[in-house]
């Protein structure tokens, strides 16, 4: 199973660094938020599915070992995605708004003077 996991997120690692080297602005942006995404899934994996929850339950008095999970991970991704859509939607902004200046999204064009 972690092989299939590793896999996939090779994949999609290459695949958003794919689109974070085109020219177009918008498949600039779609990879940079496809690469937030494959870090998020990274973190959860790394974090593992092993164990119960996070809270010792009434019953057991601090008595014997609990195989519980870790919440820190699930916190860390939970912030991760609140901090990416915010800043895919200031990308998405800026990208309107050069789209409204220059009527094309090709980031060759950001260089070049206009008469």
């Amino acid at each position: 199973m972690s092989l299939i996991i590793a896999v996939t997120l090779g994949v999609l690692f290459a695949s958003g660094t794919y689109l974070i080297l085109r020219k177009d602005a918008l498949r600039v942006v779609i990879g940079a938020l496809i690469l937030s995404q494959v870090a998020n899934i990274y973190l959860m994996a790394m974090g593992g599915t092993k164990g119960g929850v996070p809270i010792i339950s009434h019953g057991s008095h601090g008595h014997g070992v609990l195989n519980v999970s870790d919440p820190l991970p699930q916190a860390m991704v939970l912030t991760a995605i609140v901090i990416g859509f915010a800043t895919t939607s200031f990308l998405l902004s800026l990208i309107y708004r050069f789209y409204e200046e220059n009527q094309e999204i090709d980031l060759e064009s950001l260089g070049e003077e206009h008469a």
